[in-house]
């Protein structure tokens, strides 16, 4: 007899093995779940043939209208309706992933060069199906604006996630390449819907032993399986394996058997993974090895490893260096090592490069190296993981930041989106059922997908898709939901680093407010060298006066940045009583900013009890407790802070503004062994 308990136990268990996001009844689902659409009125779609090509990428394309038609108009006959057709063109001017939706002598057609365009232009019409858009009214013709768009893993073998917020990796190289977990196939799948078409499988903080055989075999395992989906597999190589696993006595680039051995290396990899993308990796940063260490440059490192791979894939070079010997503002230390390497990096090398020039914070100014190295190819880093932004915990819609970054002026001949040539984005994927920590986090992996590629999409468009594919396509639900999204990264700006404050959280794991540190081996680990608060004032001088890191953007840019006073303590050093453009003091205005904080996100939390009706039982409640505990968590950030500059600063808070609940000492005793992802 099969108990009650049993079987809830076995739907779990079921839930699971097929990766949640193929199950829509436990409200554990992405985006890729199709609410059925109830205007009787619209025009249905039809049948779905494919016309020439069977590849399985073509076949995955029909297999998904097949399946999202039925899920939309699962109460309607279907097979009446316009009829949909898939084909191949011979036209060269389509891009490699694009295609084009348009009327067609039969009904619509989907059309495009290659199989995976025709699968991109499948999701595309699902996402237009999604928010209640009648098939006949469809019309898009789209390429993609980069030609990699890719994920960073900073997944370790043993399962661990470095700033990860949603349980453990999944990757399950405990079991691979013996059994590839369906979930593999759901996050491909989600990924290839909103045309993400490369993986880096691994941490930038690499072992060599990603590079011996029987991990090659593991790898080969996730790239025959990723590969149908329009997805290339990258490993991030820890650049002293020549001497960790090869054997050699050195791993200097310039040595010829160390040029053979990754040479030989890449042979192997590529007889067992023909489309294998290439190499990322981080050197002379944070103590990992590179070419440095035998007084080598990044560009001698990278052209090694070029050689090695040739035309078959590509290597990504970090460009986010600091080193402890180095005194100069930590602001400026990548653009010193890599701008005078202009030129010199081989042509299937790209150098990735974060968006600010410091490390993910909730706002930075653009890194200056965008624009200023015309003859290197460049990758954007974003980072989807909220490392610095409430982890997975807090609402915070990206977007708007990654928007924010694309869209910056390098004032040395156009946007940064302009002069990049790949998309890159830190993951945030894990084993939780809901994929990313936090349901509203999903929001994020599809923002990034979606600005790659097109990074002129606007960002509550962006929402209003997700929301509208995710919850609820009734217009009053999104009339609330996208401002809500949209404001909410405004909000922790507000309540964590206001007016260019930065790399103010805690030691090691980046959780909770910690302006007061001040001990820690080296001056750049510290939050006191980001803001240098005293009696005087407080903020960072990066002018001609202080560490000059203005001088390393165009000059018009400089002036710019350095009149936005959402910057303005990252670039200047001001007095308490500096006078803002809206006539408030400094001292009067921090305070005002941290309460709008808190008070947005008490805003949040009241406009999602109202949308109840719109949202199943199950995520409705679990968005609430995260609102709940970002409500708590922006009050100790907003309380932590200002007792931390009241007692450095001597000033009483201006009137009107509650006093912190607790005192300073309090706050500094707080410990979080359990804070996660470090």
């Amino acid at each position: 007899m099969v108990t009650a308990r049993l079987c809830a136990l076995l739907l779990l268990a079921v839930s699971f093995a097929t990766g949640g996001a193929a199950r829509a009844e436990d409200g554990y689902r992405l985006w890729l779940r199709h609410a059925p659409v109830a205007d009787a009125a619209q025009q249905t779609p039809g049948s779905v043939t494919l016309s020439g090509s069977e590849s399985p990428t073509a076949l995955l394309a029909r297999a998904e209208l097949t399946r999202g038609l039925s899920e939309l108009y699962r109460d309607a006959a279907t097979g009446s309706g316009t009829p949909i057709l898939l084909r191949r063109t011979s036209d060269a001017a389509m891009r490699d992933g694009a295609f084009r939706i348009a009327p067609a002598e039969r009904g619509v057609a989907i059309t495009a060069a290659s199989d995976t365009g025709l699968l991109y232009g499948a999701f595309a019409l699902l996402r237009e199906l999604g928010q209640g858009k009648a098939i006949g009214a469809i019309r898009l013709d789209e390429a993609p604006a980069y030609t990699l768009r890719m994920l960073n893993h900073w997944d370790n073998p043993d399962g661990h996630v470095e700033r990860g917020y949603a349980g453990r990796s999944i990757f399950d190289w405990w079991h691979l390449p013996g059994h590839v977990d369906a979930r593999m196939t759901d996050y491909a799948r989600a990924n290839a819907s909103i045309g993400i078409n490369g993986v880096v499988i691994n941490n930038v903080n690499a072992r060599a032993m990603m590079l011996e055989p029987r991990y090659i075999a593991k790898v080969k395992a996730l790239a025959d399986t990723f590969r149908p989906w329009g997805i290339r597999v990258y490993v991030s190589a820890r650049f002293s394996a020549p001497r960790d696993i090869g054997g050699l006595k050195t791993a200097d680039p310039l040595d010829p058997a160390v040029r053979a051995w990754w040479k030989a290396k890449a042979d192997e990899l590529y007889a067992a993974i023909p489309d294998f993308g290439g190499f990322l990796v981080k050197a002379n940063s944070e103590g990992q090895p590179g070419p440095q260490d035998y007084g080598r440059s990044h560009a001698d490192g990278a052209n090694m490893l070029a050689e090695a791979i040739g035309d078959r894939g590509t290597v990504i070079w970090r460009a986010f260096v600091y080193a402890a010997e180095n005194k100069e503002d930590r602001a400026k230390q990548a653009f010193t090592e890599f701008q005078p390497l202009d030129g010199k990096f081989a042509s299937n090398v790209v150098v990735q490069v974060k968006n600010g020039p410091i490390d993910f914070q909730p706002r930075e100014p653009f890194h200056p190296l965008f624009g200023a190295m015309p003859r290197t190819q460049l990758a954007m880093e974003l980072q989807i993981t909220k490392e610095y932004l409430g982890f997975a915990s807090h609402l915070a819609f990206l977007a708007p930041l990654f928007e924010e970054a694309l869209d910056a002026d390098t004032g040395r001949g156009g946007s940064v989106a302009e002069t990049v040539t790949v998309i890159a984005g830190v993951a945030n994927t894990g084993s939780d059922r809901n994929w990313s920590g936090s349901h509203f986090d999903q929001a994020n992996w599809y923002a990034f997908g979606r600005l790659a590629w097109n990074p002129k999409l606007p960002s509550d468009q962006i929402a209003r898709e997700w929301a509208a594919q995710t919850f609820s396509r009734d217009p009053a639900f999104l009339n609330a939901i996208v401002p809500m999204m949209m404001g909410s990264r405004a909000a922790v700006i507000d309540y964590m680093t206001p007016l260019g404050l930065a790399h103010v959280m805690g030691t090691g794991h980046h959780y909770g407010p910690a302006p007061w540190v001040s001990d820690l081996a080296r001056p750049e680990w510290n939050p006191v060298y980001y803001h240098r608060a005293d009696r005087a004032g407080v903020g960072f001088d990066r002018t001609p006066t202080g560490s000059d890191a203005l001088a390393q953007y165009a000059p018009d840019v400089a002036k710019r940045l350095l009149a936005d006073e959402e910057l303005l303590l990252w670039f200047r050093h001001v007095p308490w009583d500096h006078r803002l453009k809206n006539g408030n003091t400094l001292w009067e205005e921090l305070p005002r900013r941290y309460d709008r904080g808190v008070a947005a996100v008490a805003q949040m939390g009241t406009t999602w009890a109202t949308l109840a009706p719109h949202v199943d039982a199950q995520r409705h409640r679990a968005v609430a407790d995260f609102l709940r505990i970002q409500a708590d968590e922006a009050q100790w950030w907003r309380d932590a802070s200002l007792a931390y500059w009241s007692a450095v600063s001597g000033r009483a808070l201006p009137a009107g503004h509650a006093a912190p609940r607790h005192p300073l000492s309090w706050y500094q005793a707080q410990r979080f062994p359990e804070a996660p992802g470090e």
